[in-house]
């Protein structure tokens, strides 16, 4: 067994060797790009314009539905369900999207081998109302993205959804109570044509994902955009570049016969595309600045009969849900069952990342213990990791490349049975660059390590912007300029305080406004879940208030957070950070901003500005706790329900 101490020292000094004093900005996103060539790498390739033009558009210049939800990806497919079995119908709902589809990151990514990372039993949303059984444990992204369709259908939302839309600016109009919301809409053949609708709401609700904006790094000399072979990032797969198409779940690049392909990244995403490389490529160069935590997924079709236990009692997609989240925070009661019972319920210290009761107070003197605690709790989990790596890579010194070396909770866990497998083929090259990253492109070729790799085809696994970036600003994330009362922006809004929620998803000065977010709210390692969580409660505060002021039908009222009541979440949020602190010994990634999660030049000010954009500490199931005792208490405390007559008096 190693000895703990050198383990934990092995740990910093692989981070040190990956921490730059650039942090994130070593990074550029896709669509801001000042080149061209690299902005149309993140263009809709998948949306049919002729099939959208002829549909009748949902929305008009001067309409005002009841609801606009910004964001047809699974958190606003979820918005609208809940709206719907809150009492609300879905003439009231209207929903717009960029993209030519709905799905959100499921209609972006359509690589080859792409599958959900969380059990599917647990992460598709829905199963349970819908009656659906999954194909597999783990689905596919084709199934995923064609069941949201069928979630769509199921709730008459097809016809409420405005494609190809970008919304440009919300506006909080006083005199009329409403939000003016400014839209960019395209039409016409490769959706060229550019059309600026204006529309109002009485109710908004924001769900851009978190990771939504592809990213590159930044090189010397001319960059990325100078190679001059084939190049695309994984978030918008080129099919035809290498073969095979986004509709098939084991699609055939054959284009690639007689590619040398590479690949940047060694994330989440290369964990699944690179066996598919390999099969097909001629050469596959896979360049790696840190190796994933690599675990068996374990794959496997659903059997009907087990399907039949698994779905029994109703309420059965809530309750497993939950069992995973309380194995993953090693919580459960002595002899409770493994339901889920993968990889994912055997990392009992990736509560580290997410948060749980035991540990949801820390105080500060603490920091320390915990820190020890989590890496005691990850030591046997490590080094089983380690040793699987070992077991697989035929070559040593390959397999010592492909070891990570950091606790389970920094970076993304990843699984697959053929990821690691696939370095034992001669044709597939690991370039380790021992924390560096890459050094250059040439016109058909990477530079790494001082060598040149010529290249015909060059993948970008390189990721997403990071969600701390952008700090909490929800209207940020979703590429929205937002104006409240008064006409402050959420920064200014939240300039002196630092950020200020009502359990994670509204804030005062922004009246009748939701929005899906993890900073003060509970998350876990399902998302999904997490997104879930609040689309509940949001629809839950939606119906209230309605029944409160007289129907569903009813307007001319606003919903909006008390400042008391988010300032006492907000210092309850605070008062958990501290166990947060887990994230200060991680590898850099975009999990804690690229290893710059704390500076030590910030001021004390400053740093209980950014405690107050910490998830909640005490874990999806304390949330969900949190979440039960509001409901079941005071209805809406916190909460301030007033007509526009009563509105108006008080401001």
């Amino acid at each position: 067994m190693e000895k703990f101490a050198s383990i934990q020292e092995k740990y910093t000094t692989e981070a040190q060797k990956r921490l730059r004093p650039d942090g994130t900005d070593q990074y550029q996103v896709l669509s801001q790009s000042d080149s061209d060539h690299l902005r149309h790498l993140v263009d809709d390739i998948w949306a049919d314009h002729a099939v959208l033009d002829a549909l009748p558009p949902p929305l008009a210049s001067g309409a005002c539905p009841k609801f606009l939800i910004i964001g047809a990806g699974m958190g606003g497919i979820m918005s609208a369900v809940r709206l719907i079995q809150a009492g609300f119908t879905a003439d009231q709902i209207r929903i717009v999207d960029t993209a030519g589809g709905i799905g959100g990151t499921w209609y972006w990514n359509r690589y080859p081998g792409l599958h959900c990372d969380v059990e599917a039993y647990v992460y598709l949303p829905l199963l349970e109302e819908m009656g659906y059984m999954p194909s597999h444990k783990y689905a596919p992204g084709v199934e995923i993205r064609n069941y949201l369709k069928s979630v769509v259908k199921r709730w008459d939302l097809e016809d409420k959804i405005l494609f190809r839309t970008k919304t440009d600016k919300i506006e909080w109009d006083e005199p009329a109570r409403v939000w003016k919301i400014d839209l960019t809409t395209s039409r016409g053949p490769g959706g060229a044509e550019k059309v600026s609708l204006v529309v109002n709401a009485e109710f908004v609700w924001l769900t851009a994902g978190l990771l939504s904006r592809p990213k590159i790094p930044k090189l010397p000399g001319t960059g990325i955009e100078g190679f001059k072979g084939d190049l695309f990032h994984t978030s918008l797969w080129n099919y035809d570049v290498t073969g095979g198409s986004s509709e098939e779940v084991f699609p055939v690049l054959s284009k690639l016969k007689n590619k040398r392909v590479g690949i940047i990244g060694t994330g989440a995403t290369a964990i699944q595309v690179v066996p598919y490389l390999a099969k097909y490529a001629k050469e596959v160069y896979v360049f790696q600045r840190t190796p994933s935590a690599v675990y068996a997924r374990g794959q496997r079709r659903t059997d009907p009969e087990e399907w039949k236990k698994i779905t029994s009692q109703p309420g059965w997609q809530l309750d497993r849900n939950k069992n995973m989240a309380s194995h993953i925070s090693n919580s459960a009661p002595p002899g409770t069952p493994d339901l889920v019972n993968d990889e994912w319920t055997k990392q009992l210290a990736y509560s580290a990342l997410v948060g749980d009761e035991k540990f949801a107070l820390v105080a500060p003197d603490k920091i320390p213990d915990v820190i020890s605690y989590f890496m005691e709790q990850d030591a046997e989990n490590s080094a089983r990791l380690r040793a699987r790596v070992a077991e697989i890579v035929k070559d040593k010194e390959t397999a010592q490349k492909l070891t990570p070396w950091y606790p389970a909770w920094c970076k993304r866990n990843t699984f697959s049975d053929t990821y690691l497998q696939s370095f034992n083929e001669p044709h597939v090259h690991l370039i380790d660059t021992d924390g560096k990253g890459v050094d250059g492109v040439t016109p058909y070729g990477i530079v790494a390590n001082d060598q040149e790799i010529p290249l015909d085809v060059l993948v970008l696994g390189t990721g997403y912007q990071s969600p701390g970036v952008l700090s909490a600003d929800a209207a940020a994330h979703a590429g929205v300029t937002l104006l409240g009362r008064e006409g402050k922006t959420i920064p200014e809004r939240w300039a002196t305080t630092g950020p200020a929620t009502l359990h994670g998803y509204a804030s005062h000065g922004f009246p009748n406004l939701f929005w899906l977010s993890p900073l003060q709210a509970g998350v876990g390692a399902n998302h999904v879940f997490t997104l879930d969580t609040q689309c509940q409660q949001i629809a839950y505060v939606a119906a209230e208030a309605h029944k409160r002021m007289g129907g569903f039908t009813q307007s001319g009222f606003t919903v909006e957070a008390e400042e008391a009541a988010q300032e006492a979440w907000s210092q309850r949020i605070v008062q958990g950070a501290g166990r947060f602190a887990t994230m200060a010994i991680c590898t850099p990634s975009y999990m804690n901003n690229e290893g710059h999660v704390n500076d030590p030049n910030a001021t004390p000010e400053e740093m209980l500005k950014r405690a107050r954009a910490s998830p909640y500490s005490g874990g999806i199931l304390g949330f969900l706790k949190e979440l039960e005792e509001w409901r079941e208490g005071d209805k809406l405390s916190g909460i301030k329900v007033s007509s526009f007559e009563e509105d108006s008096l008080q401001n």
